[in-house]
């Protein structure tokens, strides 16, 4: 990990180099220190990763994860219509770019969003992985085990063109090179999102729907989570 905010251009340079290095680069946000509180970098710099408690991402069907995830967490009311039930995975969507080269351009535009992003190198096969592999806990409250997340982030870096470009104490940065571009079609992928991560339609901006936050994803390029 740099210790110093990350140079432009430099997520861009160890990414070309990931099918040589075998090495992740993983833009990393910190949780702000509390008044008085000594800034330790959580978690990256305070230890507070754990890798020996990740199962591996092939173990988890992530069709049934999610399905699993939303019959725990949807409610009997508005909030997840049109759907009742979990819907099924969303169709996977042609590339509209190259998925590389979509991430590279959100990582040169992530640092200027968080000024205090670093760099971390992390020794994995593919994005998805490197959450797993660096024993990233986000989601505790949520999930114990991120070989659970990484196993959605897997099958979403085949059907949407998906790449892990960042991190932070509990949240997730994702550049999408297939996004869905009709409302019909986000409202399927809104609901992986809901299952994915519930915080990202309960805690969003009015209307607190699943239809509201589809809306959203029509044609954006980036995905952010956050758990609570």
């Amino acid at each position: 990990m740099t210790e110093d905010a990350v140079p432009t251009g430099l997520w861009a340079e160890l990414h070309a180099e990931h099918s040589r290095s075998g090495l992740w680069p993983l833009l990393l946000g910190a949780l702000r220190s509390l008044p008085g509180v000594e800034d330790d970098f959580r978690p990256w710099e305070s230890g507070e990763l754990f890798p020996e408690s990740v199962t591996p991402p092939n173990l988890h069907d992530p069709a049934s994860v999610l399905a699993g995830w939303w019959d725990d967490y949807a409610r009997c009311d508005d909030t997840t219509a049109p759907f009742r039930r979990w819907p099924g995975l969303a169709p996977a969507k042609r590339l509209a770019a190259d998925p590389d080269e979509v991430a590279c351009e959100y990582a040169t535009r992530l640092p200027s969003r968080f000024p205090s992003m670093r760099l971390g190198l992390i020794a994995a096969d593919r994005g998805a992985d490197a959450m797993a592999a660096a024993g990233w806990n986000g989601p505790v409250n949520y999930t114990n085990d991120t070989g659970e997340i990484a196993a959605v982030l897997r099958s979403w870096e085949e059907r949407f063109g998906v790449r892990v470009v960042g991190a932070g104490f509990a949240n997730l940065h994702l550049s999408v090179a297939a996004p869905p571009t009709a409302l019909e079609e986000a409202i399927h992928v809104a609901a992986e999102h809901f299952a994915f991560c519930p915080d990202n339609i309960w805690q969003n901006s009015h209307p607190h729907t699943l239809i509201g936050y589809a809306e959203t994803l029509v044609g954006r390029t980036s995905w952010t989570f956050w758990w609570d």
